[in-house]
């Protein structure tokens, strides 16, 4: 009687995850510091003295979360299956046109600013409608990759940082005034 080779069990492993998200977003032509420059825009405002560095930091803390690495990669995923023409018909043409009523690509968006609460909503809602630096770039259809749902993860992942840096900045002027707080841990 021949015997089954049982398959292994599956383990997760988060540092390869990690190292897929980031690369993945590198083959797709995306720079943290892109993704910075967006923070920035959304902060400079509020914070004058706020760094590109800080910026940088904290797109990759959000990067560092678990459910932002499983967004970024399962978008990136359908973008491509899309340019090869591997999804099924009328998904195809929704999602290589970028059909403006088909909104999973703003709902795996908004999956990753949930993680950040309500200023990553707005700020999310900004970029998207504003466009700005690489998230023109993205939706320039002309350029030829389908990048349906990497702008909007983009975006989220920029709405998340400044999210961050918002929740953490309080944190600060908390600590500088000598009230007592829930520490910058608060967002991760």
């Amino acid at each position: 009687m021949e015997q089954r080779k049982t398959k292994a069990p599956y383990s997760l492993n988060s540092k390869k995850v990690a190292d897929a998200t980031k690369a993945w977003l590198q083959k797709r032509g995306i720079k943290i510091e892109e993704i910075a420059e967006l923070v920035m825009l959304l902060q400079k405002k509020y914070y004058p003295n706020l760094t590109m560095e800080e910026c940088i930091h904290n797109v990759e803390q959000v990067l560092s979360k678990r459910e932002v690495q499983n967004a970024v990669l399962t978008g990136i995923q359908l973008d491509i299956l899309a340019e090869q023409e591997l999804l099924i018909p009328e998904l195809q043409d929704m999602i290589s046109n970028d059909e403006g009523l088909y909104g999973v690509d703003e709902i795996l968006a908004f999956s990753i600013v949930n993680v950040y609460g309500s200023i990553g909503f707005t700020n999310y809602g900004y970029v998207d409608k504003l466009k700005p630096g690489v998230l023109e770039k993205l939706n320039d259809k002309t350029l030829g990759p389908c990048n349906t749902f990497l702008d909007d993860i983009v975006g989220a992942v920029a709405a998340s940082a400044s999210s961050r840096i918002a929740h953490r900045k309080q944190t600060e002027r908390e600590q500088e005034q000598g009230e007592e707080t829930l520490g910058k841990d608060i967002v991760r």
